[in-house]
């Protein structure tokens, strides 16, 4: 009996709290935004429409994990373009700081400003409160669905590991 008193009471605690987002199932819909971009340029997931990207959120400008993370997408750019895939990488960071930091590690990608709306919805924030994004990335297909979801990104491998994703989906016709 106590445990079913326990659970009930847990349920209810459980009720009255917000529901925290997970990270999207490949195949759902990606959630529609609007961000700006570092130069402030309004950037959306309309003007995406008919293209693949790559939406990677990192947590702050000019950190280490988020600098290698960068220059590893950085360097191998070229490789995505020739995949057609768009990359853009969001965090908490105002533009301007967005800006410093495309210009220091000489970004060719845009990064954009979110205020936790988007990342709650896409599960890379828990909450309003959180300061920083956790470091999680989306493959949007042409469609606006999600092709794949990295919970766990390590930032010096994930370009390799995107590249790898695309070239085998690419090669099984997806």
């Amino acid at each position: 009996m106590k445990t079913k008193l326990a659970t009930a009471l847990l349920a209810g605690l459980l009720a009255g709290m917000p529901a925290h987002a997970a990270m999207l199932a490949p195949g759902v819909p990606f959630p529609a935004w609007k961000l700006r971009d570092q130069t402030g340029a309004e950037v959306s997931s309309a003007d995406l429409t008919g293209k693949t990207y790559l939406l990677w959120y990192y947590p702050k400008a000019m950190t280490p994990g988020c600098t290698a993370e960068g220059i590893s997408l950085r360097d191998r750019y070229d490789d995505f373009r020739s995949l057609g895939v768009e990359i853009l990488g969001v965090s908490f960071d105002p533009p301007d700081q967005n800006k410093r930091f495309a210009e220091e590690e000489k970004f060719p990608f845009r990064l954009l400003s979110d205020d936790g709306t988007l990342a709650i919805a896409v599960g890379a924030a828990e909450s309003s409160d959180q300061k920083t994004a956790k470091r999680v990335s989306y493959l949007v297909g042409p469609d606006g669905k999600v092709i794949r979801a990295y919970g766990t990104v390590n930032p010096a491998d994930h370009a390799t590991e995107l590249l790898a994703d695309l070239r085998s989906a690419k090669g099984s016709g997806g």
